[in-house]
């Protein structure tokens, strides 16, 4: 499972160290290649979130003893994420406004504006993503909390269920040796009235004897 998520891991950092350089050359570059180095960050960035999906999927199968460095990463890697999608959007509207001052022959001054007001979107762009972002990983921990909870429910229910079964086990011995001990003292029961029985006919024995003997002349 670590393996997986270690493949995963050297594939991000490839990923977005390309991302990274590719970024920092849009400013400077002709305005056809900066169109296609664009669409081809794009398409990278993606790759960089599919990635993503994988990794947390790899950490939610990893045991909750050792599930708590791999989350410690993951959190790194989305702020990692984060600062590429937010320098990938600051280069996007650098280009935009080239293109817009090209297109248009604007004198420099409306583009300023306009770049501030989209700086300013940006940052509240930013801001919405970090508090999406903080929810989601509540949620996460949320989710690993959940899922602790119902390890140890079971865990206790199993308990519970082997104790039943021992309970069940010395009722069943209880009854057995209820039964052999009353077997006891009804055999100990009969053969007291046994002697009894015979002691009587016994007695009853002498004394006819002794009456037969008495009545002899």
């Amino acid at each position: 499972m670590s393996s997986d998520f270690e493949g995963y891991e050297q594939d991000f950092a490839v990923l977005t160290a390309e991302i990274t350089g590719k970024i920092a050359r849009v400013p400077r570059l002709p305005p056809d290649e900066k169109k296609q180095m664009v669409a081809n960050v794009e398409k990278q960035l993606e790759e960089a979130k599919e990635l993503l999906e994988q990794m947390d999927l790899e950490v939610r199968e990893i045991p909750p003893q050792s599930r708590g460095m791999y989350s410690n990463r993951m959190r790194s890697y989305k702020q990692e994420m984060g600062k590429l999608e937010t320098d990938f959007r600051r280069s996007r509207i650098a280009y935009s406004d080239e293109v817009r001052n090209e297109l248009l022959g604007d004198d420099g001054n409306s583009s300023e504006n306009q770049r501030a007001h989209l700086l300013d979107n940006t940052e509240r762009l930013e801001r919405s993503s970090r508090r999406l972002e903080a929810g989601y990983q509540i949620a996460v921990e949320t989710e690993q909390i959940g899922q602790e909870m119902l390890e140890n429910l079971s865990h206790d229910r199993e308990k519970i269920q082997r104790a039943r079964e021992r309970l069940r086990e010395t009722d069943a011995n209880l009854g057995k040796s209820s039964r052999v001990l009353t077997g006891m003292l009804r055999r100990i029961i009969q053969n007291r009235i046994l002697v009894v029985i015979l002691g009587i006919i016994l007695v009853i024995t002498i004394l006819t004897a002794i009456t037969f003997s008495v009545r002899k002349p």
